[in-house]
């Protein structure tokens, strides 16, 4: 009866507010989250999703795992880059079964001030009422959301190495999962979920590009790096999230189109507004060296990083330098298979010695040499290399990689 009071006592307190005014509720910490983008055919050749024919007289099934404890749960309902209002004609949340089920005595309904449907204005995000479903950390859950109307098109994330499903009609509260026969692997219009009450002490957010979000991990399987880590805060009993603030091929100094806005744009919200903050894990610049739309120099990356740092010192939340790692015999930048073009990997050495010596983070995750060729410093150990028995991109590395860029940050610096 006192959590269904407490819960009661918070849904008036939390209802219809703003994701940044919702979050200076202290008790509330991130323990997932998705960095959206606008709309696009996505940025991986093989990939197709949803977002730009949105939704109508659907309902979208979405799965993640939660890497934090709490006695309830909230979601946040992002229309970042919508043109017009999102009305979500409903939602439910419930822990994951297997492919699209649900466990049926988990199922609860999402509200938002109390009332099943919602409005989230163009360009904002809305916190749903608290959820009175207890998670341990490392849960598999599963949010539906149904449109009755035409959305338009979606705000997204793209990559999301994991399957979500759809099905026509209003399948809220189906637990078989039957229904739905359509799958993708991007999230729709889902930004977070935090809970309440749990031991964490704050959140780490990764923040980077295509290796932090987890492209060339098993899908499915939450191997990636975020994931990983999140694994071996749990086992050793500290009190920190995980929150997976990368896009696939991200920049620190430009936007694109299909890989989102540059770092300096987006770290306010995926990163300093997040619940719950305390550290952030930043490894991004790759991409910036290689596209080479405009030519960018070390130095420019460095200032690049060195603003991100300013910022998140101005909030009091630690930050953490990750390596760029090396990208030899990538058959985009290495045309012929043996010489690199470009110079490239001269700036990439040029930064990562900044972010090892400078002293300007507070701590280094040195993913490069963790996963760096004894053989060739320009190339990753082959055997982080292989998929499914075939060679891979020599640029994202395969699940035993991100394990060992989850092995090689020391988690007293967090």
């Amino acid at each position: 009866m006192l959590f269904t009071k407490t819960i009661a006592a918070l849904t008036l307190a939390l209802t219809a507010v703003p994701a940044q005014a919702a979050t200076a509720q202290p008790r509330w910490t991130g323990a997932w989250a998705a960095a959206v983008q606008q709309p696009s055919p996505g940025g991986l050749p093989w990939s197709s999703n949803w977002a730009e024919q949105g939704f109508e007289r659907q309902s979208v099934r979405q799965m993640l795992r939660v890497t934090g404890s709490g006695a309830a749960l909230r979601i946040t309902i992002s229309n970042r880059y919508g043109t017009a209002p999102l009305t979500v004609n409903g939602a439910t949340i419930a822990k994951a079964a297997a492919g699209a089920a649900v466990r049926p005595g988990t199922l609860r309904a999402v509200t938002f001030s109390r009332r099943a449907d919602a409005v989230v204005k163009a360009g904002q995000e809305l916190v749903s009422d608290p959820i009175p479903l207890p998670v341990q950390a490392l849960d598999r859950l599963a949010v539906t959301l149904y449109f009755r109307g035409k959305t338009g098109p979606a705000t997204f994330h793209d990559v999301s190495s994991a399957t979500s499903y759809r099905a026509s009609g209003d399948y809220r509260f189906d637990p078989r999962g039957t229904a739905f026969t359509d799958t993708t692997q991007s999230w729709y219009y889902l930004s977070g979920v935090d809970v309440l009450g749990g031991p964490a002490r704050g959140a780490v957010v990764t923040f980077g590009d295509s290796v932090t979000d987890g492209t060339g991990s098993t899908p499915d399987a939450d191997n990636r790096y975020p994931d990983q880590l999140a694994e071996r805060l749990v086992a050793s009993g500290t009190r920190l999230t995980v929150l997976n603030s990368g896009i696939s091929g991200n920049r620190v100094l430009y936007d694109h189109p299909l890989f989102g806005e540059r770092a300096l744009a987006r770290f306010q919200r995926d990163v300093l507004d997040k619940p719950g903050v305390r550290t952030v894990i930043v490894m991004e610049g790759i991409n910036d060296i290689t596209y080479r739309d405009p030519d960018v120099t070390a130095e420019q990356l460095i200032a690049g990083h060195r603003e991100l740092i300013r910022r998140a010192h101005a909030r009091g939340i630690r930050v953490v330098g990750g390596t760029i790692m090396p990208f030899k015999g990538n058959p985009w930048l290495y045309p012929d298979g043996t010489a690199e073009p470009y110079g490239l990997e001269q700036i990439r050495d040029q930064v990562n010695t900044w972010i090892r010596t400078s002293g300007e983070y507070d701590a280094v995750a040195d993913f490069e040499r963790a996963l760096v060729s004894p053989d060739d410093p320009d190339r990753l150990r082959p055997e982080f290399n292989v998929r499914d028995g075939q060679e891979g991109d020599w640029l994202h590395p395969n699940d035993a990689g991100l394990n060992a860029m989850a092995e090689a940050i020391d988690l007293s610096t967090l």
